[in-house]
This record gives C-alpha cells, structure tokens and sequence, in this order.
C-alpha cells in the first residue's frame, strides 16, 4: 500500500457541494483505504491505497457522486503519492515560502492539463504576482502588502480553473508532514 494525498476540487466552497469531512473520511474507510485522515474542511485527505493515482481518484469521484449531493462538473479529485508530493515541495522555486510575512504563496494543482497548457490562463501583475511552471503544478506568489491588486483571480473565470485546485503552502507543507507522520517519516 502506498500513501496518498488526495486533493478534493469544488467541495465545501461558498455553502456549496458540502462535504462533512467526517463523513467524507468514513465514506473512505468503508472503500478500504487506510490510514485515513482529514485536514480542513477544503477538501485534502491522506490515505494509503494499492490503487495507483489516476485510478485512485476515479474510484473516489465515482464514490463521492453517489454518496452526497454534488454539482458534478464542479467536483473533481486529484491524487498524488507522498513520493509525488513530496518531489513538489522539494522542486518548488528557490525561497518559494520562506517568507510568509512578505508574500502569500499558493501551490496550484493541476489535473488532466500539464503546466504549459494552465500558463495562458495567468496574467501576473509585475511586482505583485509571480508564478513558476512546475511538473503538476503552478506554484503562486503574490506579495502580501498589494495582494488586493493580484491577478490571481483573473485565472479562476478561465475555462481552464476548472483544471485546477489551488492550496496555500501552509496547507501544503502541513499535507506533507501527516504524510511523513503516517510513514515514519519517510514520504
């Protein structure tokens, strides 16, 4: 069995697609998956799985649909081996997060688009955003003191947001160390 991060996209979002997380990590338990557990209500989970990643979140959205009353076109699922994970926070731009108070970083998971095809979907504004293509991912920066002049936004009326899931890198590296915690340390 392999550990998990599943990333749940357009659950529990504005009152709408609500998912208790309770119920979501009971809903996973009786499919078999181990080691379940929940973080946030945004819809991130860490589990471990036979299944390998494509297969893994086709079965879970399949289960989800059926078990509470979603939007589908909204809801999609993402899942990434620790080893997947943890090469996205070790390939992540240098000082990316490193300084919390100066900038708001976002790592921006794709799903079913590479890096190339989500670019056109940014329009960064120069000494405000900046965004670093990665395998699987966008990783976001914005700077803290103009974040209300971010482009960010501009990327969700994309048709191509609806590709995406977007996690603070406080949420990422705390996804990373359950994961670590889970294995002993090991990813």
């Amino acid at each position: 069995m392999t550990n998990h991060v599943v990333l749940f996209r357009g659950i529990n979002v504005g009152g709408k697609n609500m998912v208790p997380m309770s119920e979501l990590g009971q809903l996973l338990k009786e499919m078999g998956f181990g080691n379940v557990a929940t973080h946030i209500q945004s819809g991130n989970v860490i589990l471990r799985s036979q299944l390998a990643e494509d297969a893994l979140a086709r079965t879970i959205e399949k289960k989800l649909g059926a078990a509470f009353k979603l939007d589908g076109s909204a809801v999609k699922v993402l899942a990434l081996t620790g080893k997947r994970f943890q090469a996205i926070v070790d390939d992540r731009p240098a000082g990316f997060g490193d300084v919390p108070d100066m900038y708001h970083c976002d790592a921006i998971f794709l799903m079913g688009i590479t890096a190339g095809e989500a670019l056109p979907a940014f329009s960064p504004l120069d000494g405000v955003d900046t965004i670093w293509p990665g395998d699987g991912v966008i990783y976001s920066q914005r700077l803290s003191a103009r974040r209300t002049k971010s482009r960010l936004n501009r990327m969700m009326a994309s048709p191509l947001y609806k590709s995406m899931t977007i996690r603070s890198w406080g949420t990422t590296m705390k996804l990373l160390e359950m994961v670590r915690q889970q294995t002993g340390g090991a990813s």
